[in-house]
């Protein structure tokens, strides 16, 4: 083998590796929430919100940039938990409280649009609070997506975002009370294309508004002096040797003449090292006193 044709294998070989090096990488991991969607449009179903904001949830989800937790069932949750410890459940098998992952960023929406527009016949056959006839039909569904800091109450981007569909020979609206996004069939139609892209759109956006915004994870109990719990864990991509900033958060801020809750202050006091790393949780170790920071403190990525 002649230097030439050594130094082409050995560059061929350096280059396949580098993805695999690269797509080996820890990520981290933003935890998000998705809110109900209020529903601002003349369909006043209520499926119609939930059933988008369950969408969100799961195509954030399963896009594989964050760590979703299901805030539309919280007070099913809290209602177990409150059940649990009422004294009629054995311990050992009721749900336990304090367990309830915080998000680091809430994700609020609100439909503007969820329009249907038909020409030709309007005959056709109903199904699940909608109805399908034989016409050209054109959908708009519009909505508006905020992304919230859970400790700070700040508004870190709000974005409008659609989808757009029409199909020839096939119109479907919704006609009646009770529209489920369950119906079958409902994402072949304009209206159930033009709600997909209208979520794509939002993850889309909400990959790219996030993308700079730094990770954080809370304080979950100081162990001594330099020791302590953060949430997340391997989950989140925190990984061994990883360095956070740590902040101490204050006393919520109230606006005294409107009420408005304007979030909490944020004081630096000085980084934290990973050490160990469990699923949900990791210990992380400090060189400084950790005198005065108490569990719901922040630690995040510099």
């Amino acid at each position: 083998m002649n230097l030439r044709t050594f130094m082409a294998l050995t560059s061929l070989v350096v280059c396949t590796a580098m993805p695999f090096a690269v797509a080996g990488a820890p990520v981290l991991k933003k935890i998000v929430a998705v809110s109900r969607f209020d529903n601002k449009t003349a369909y006043s179903q209520a499926a119609i919100g939930d059933g988008m904001a369950d969408q969100l949830s799961d195509a954030l989800m399963q896009s594989g940039q964050f760590v979703v937790v299901d805030r539309q069932t919280i007070k099913d949750v809290m209602t177990e938990q409150d059940f649990a410890n009422s004294g009629r459940v054995q311990k050992a098998q009721s749900a336990q409280t304090g367990k309830i992952v915080s998000a680091q960023i809430l994700v609020k929406g609100t439909i503007t649009e969820f329009e249907n527009n038909s020409s030709g016949s309007a005959n056709g056959i109903g199904f699940g609070g909608f109805k399908i006839g034989d016409a050209h039909s054109e959908a708009h569904v519009g909505l508006i997506i905020q992304l919230i800091d859970t400790t700070t109450g700040e508004i870190l981007a709000s974005q409008r975002v659609e989808g757009k569909a029409s199909a020839g020979g096939l119109s479907f609206g919704a006609n009646v009370s009770g529209a489920s996004f369950g119906s079958a069939g409902f994402d072949k139609t304009p209206m159930g294309k033009a709600v997909q892209m209208a979520i794509d759109d939002a993850v889309s956006q909400i990959t790219g508004k996030l993308k700079d915004v730094p990770f954080s994870a809370h304080v979950v109990k100081v162990n001594d002096d330099n020791n302590l719990i953060v949430s997340g864990g391997a989950k989140t991509g925190i990984a061994l040797g990883d360095t956070f900033t740590l902040y101490s958060v204050g006393e919520n801020l109230v606006d005294p003449d409107t009420g408005e809750q304007l979030g909490s202050e944020l004081t630096k006091k000085g980084s934290v090292t990973v050490t160990k790393v469990e699923e949900k949780y990791a210990v992380a170790h400090s060189d400084a006193s950790l005198a005065g920071i108490k569990a719901g403190d922040l630690v995040r990525s510099q």
